[in-house]
């Protein structure tokens, strides 16, 4: 019996459970895609790229703890990327509002 991957919106989020730990892995880029509603990968992926930067400057766990597996993509291709469990994915999720709240306040600011 196959489960329907999990959506936020029109966001599909690709996942993979892992046996070994039980867990369920989600895929990060899908994540933030859904989380800035970004439908180009690319600039979802670029989005990532740049604020995986940020937070390993910042020494941030949830990072370095991110593993790479390879998912099916939409062209039916399967390619690594970043997944990281339910805890690590809040990290993230809460890194990328707060991110987007700073720009948010600092636009703000300029008037």
């Amino acid at each position: 019996m196959s489960v329907p991957s999990p959506t936020i919106g029109d966001f599909k989020i690709r996942r993979h459970y892992d046996e070994r730990t039980k867990t369920w892995l989600f895929s990060v880029i899908d994540i933030i895609a859904a989380l800035i509603e970004q439908t180009d990968f690319k600039k979802a992926q670029s989005y990532w790229t740049t604020l995986k930067n940020r937070l390993k400057n910042e020494g941030n766990e949830s990072v370095t703890k991110c593993h790479q597996l390879k998912l099916e993509a939409t062209d039916g291709k399967k390619y690594l990327t970043d997944v990281a469990d339910k805890e690590q994915e809040l990290c993230i999720k809460q890194k990328a509002i707060l991110d987007d709240l700073k720009s948010f306040l600092m636009t703000l600011k300029s008037f």
